[in-house]
């Protein structure tokens, strides 16, 4: 997501993203087992989802795919395929941001070299098929933090999980999972205690909804996440057929790690 005009996350994916669809009925289980809990802006009230956590440097393999952490010259020669699918996931609903790629590098290359950053690639073969991003909340913008600064919530304790972007032909296979575990494991190697993201509010009457979409608040609160009460951020993007950028609203998702 840029920090003004376009989207992010979550992590950002709002209903694309994070889940990519995964297994429907796992994730119907997990929720089912979590519950559905108020929304809280309490740090001591937050729960965690027990799964084991990969190495934060480690590879992981979902059926073909290899999902790995980039960096160095990896991750430099990635930066164009990454922008491309940043734009083409993000096109669809719920963001129907409308890209350019010119942009993207831009913002993927300075985000890439912000300390603390991580950015995990998902690969069949040499072709990227999906990538996520990851960095301590401490060194966002502060249309990003205010809403944890209102809340009176330590930014140096907090890991925000960035966009997670995959190609619609490998979604729900587990590969969400595989980002949001590299991104954790990497939050937890920096000792940080809390995994946030956000995702756009959408009215479930918007005219441009598919038929049949479901969000994906069962997978994510599977994974240990609620909404942050109270915790809305907003972002400029242009929309798909729009002639000007407008703003919109999204909702932060928290968990202790």
């Amino acid at each position: 997501m840029r920090r003004r005009g376009g989207p992010s996350s979550s992590d950002a994916r709002g209903s694309l993203q994070e889940g990519e669809g995964a297994d429907r009925a796992l994730e119907r289980a997990r929720f089912d087992s979590v519950g559905d809990r108020r929304p809280s802006a309490d740090v001591s009230a937050l729960g965690s989802a027990e799964r084991a956590a990969p190495r934060a440097d480690s590879v992981q393999r979902v059926g073909d795919v290899e999902v790995r952490r980039l960096g160095g010259p990896a991750l430099q020669s990635a930066l164009g395929d990454l922008a491309a699918l940043r734009i083409a996931v993000f096109r669809d609903y719920p963001y129907l941001y409308d890209g350019d790629l010119a942009y993207e590098r831009k913002y993927l290359a300075s985000y890439a070299a912000a300390e603390g950053a991580v950015v995990v690639g998902a690969f069949d073969g040499a072709r990227m098929i999906g990538a996520a991003t990851g960095a301590p909340m401490a060194g966002e913008k502060a249309a990003w933090t205010k809403p944890f600064k209102d809340a009176g919530v330590d930014l140096g304790a907090v890991f925000y999980c960035g966009e997670s972007v995959l190609d619609p032909g490998y979604r729900g296979r587990g590969i969400g999972h595989a980002f949001f575990d590299h991104r954790e494991a990497a939050a937890r190697a920096l000792g940080l205690e809390i995994s946030c993201f956000c995702a756009v509010i959408r009215p479930d009457d918007h005219p441009a909804r598919p038929t049949g979409h479901r969000p994906l608040d069962a997978f994510w609160r599977g994974r240990g996440y609620e909404p942050m009460a109270g915790a809305i951020a907003e972002f400029e993007w242009r929309e798909v057929g729009a002639e000007e950028e407008t703003p919109h609203q999204l909702q932060y998702w928290w968990r202790r790690l």
